[in-house]
């Protein structure tokens, strides 16, 4: 029995590595484009390049790898069925319970590491990436430079109308200076050039023919206009060697379950508070006309008591809906985790129904089946987002229909019946592009 569990693993470990190798590749090019454009523009040294991309394959790891085990798992019984090697394992004595209980273990045991992956690791590199961006879209701020909008630099606003690519000056230059401390003052020029030192890290501005308006900062009465032919301005120290925890707060997708618990309880005694709140304004507004006589009082403090609970209600509605987020993303962690050993159970009869002992087939067959399932997933999000269901139901519904499908599923298998023939599709596309070519005659 060692031998058997041995083989049909050793089946599955091919598929199941090539395709989470080949679905992680897919899911980085939907986003290749973007960082090696953010690569080019910010010109990154080789460290934050492999840095970028290395982080940013955690997020892919998290859905590739249930992913892959759906591939494997059908391409594996796949060709096991083709090969009639199925056929003789049951002639054997061996059931198909006893063919997938050593998948079934493995699948159990992935499970619980992509539970760890999900609240340990996942958060941690999403929080590093999220940093990690934000410090390099501050490393070459002129690249974020854009011609008729205001960019923020530190303490400054800058704007330019156009510039010359031959020259490299800026015209039309109007800087804001928000310098802490002194009041706001306006620099305006012609044109000017704009270049980088520091590594990046400081920005100096030259500038021609210009004003500069400004208020005494002693005397806020007196205003002052001074006319220029160059003026020189440095914005240094603009985020580079920065720590990187001052840019980004944590969101859900970089909190583990246990943050999230401990959030969901700061935001819950706040909404019982405001509840309490409410309550309190709900009584005085039904015992108004007891204790206050004047009319005109009476309609002025009913006014004020019901915006009040007004304010109540929608701040009592958005912390139920925030709690409603946090608690999506809980159960999304565990449901997503657990989808290893579901695919096990569904892609197992549909590989030995198929007969599918092809990569591409095994991913058009196994594509479809994770269409359905992130797309009913994703729509049970968006429900439990608008609180329209409970969280649990929104991210568990599909792993318990898909459970309950694989279940019967195998069963049915048992009984050694197909009620999916590829061949069939085949033979339907091939007889209908025939038929097509033959009406375009």
């Amino acid at each position: 029995m060692k031998i058997l569990s041995k083989y049909i693993l050793k089946e599955h470990a091919g598929p199941f590595v090539l395709s989470a190798a080949i679905i992680t590749f897919v899911m980085l090019l939907d986003r290749i484009l973007d960082l090696l454009n953010l690569i080019i523009t910010k010109r990154l040294a080789p460290f934050t390049f492999f840095q970028l991309f290395g982080l940013s394959l955690p997020f892919m790891l998290a859905l590739s790898i249930p992913m892959a085990v759906l591939v494997g798992t059908i391409m594996a019984f796949g060709r096991l069925s083709s090969d009639n090697e199925i056929t003789a394992f049951k002639a054997n004595g061996i059931n198909i319970y006893r063919m997938m209980a050593p998948v079934v273990v493995v699948a159990i045991l992935l499970s619980f590491f992509m539970i760890y992956f999900n609240n340990n690791i996942l958060p941690d590199s999403n929080f590093a990436l999220k940093n990690l961006i934000v410090r390099i879209h501050s490393r070459r701020p002129t690249s974020e430079l854009k011609p008729g909008l205001f960019t923020k630099l530190k303490d400054y606003n800058f704007y330019y109308h156009s510039n010359d690519k031959e020259t490299g000056f800026f015209n039309q230059i109007v800087i804001y200076d928000r310098n802490p401390g002194n009041l706001p003052r306006i620099i305006t020029a012609i044109n000017g050039k704009v270049e980088l030192s520091n590594g990046g890290n400081s920005l100096s501005a030259i500038l021609y023919d210009g004003e500069i308006h400004e208020i005494d900062n002693n005397a806020p009465e007196k205003y002052t206009s001074i006319i220029f032919k160059r003026y020189h301005i440095d914005i240094p120290d603009l985020g580079l060697g920065v720590n990187p925890s001052r840019y980004a707060q944590r969101g859900d997708r970089e909190m583990s379950s246990k943050d999230m618990k401990i959030k969901i309880e700061n935001l819950d005694k706040t909404r019982q508070s405001k509840t309490n709140e409410l309550n309190k304004y709900q009584d005085q507004l039904n015992e108004i006309k007891n204790n206050i006589q004047d009319e005109r009082k009476i309609k002025k403090e009913t006014k004020k008591l019901k915006n009040l609970i007004e304010l109540r209600e929608h701040r009592i509605k958005s912390l139920s809906s925030e709690i409603s987020r946090y608690q999506v993303e809980i159960h999304k962690k565990y449901s997503i985790a657990f989808a290893c050993l579901v695919f096990i159970l569904i892609g197992a009869p549909i590989g030995m129904m198929t007969r599918t002992n092809t990569i591409s087939m095994g991913f058009a067959v196994s594509s479809f089946i994770f269409l359905v399932y992130y797309i009913s997933l994703f729509a049970g999000e968006e429900l439990a987002d608008r609180m329209i269901i409970s969280p649990f139901i929104a991210m568990w519904i599909s792993n318990i229909i898909f459970t309950a499908v694989g279940v019967y599923l195998v069963i049915y298998s048992v009984r050694e019946r197909r009620i999916i023939h590829l061949e069939k599709i085949q033979k339907f596309f091939k007889n209908f592009g025939v038929l097509k070519r033959r009406a375009k005659r």
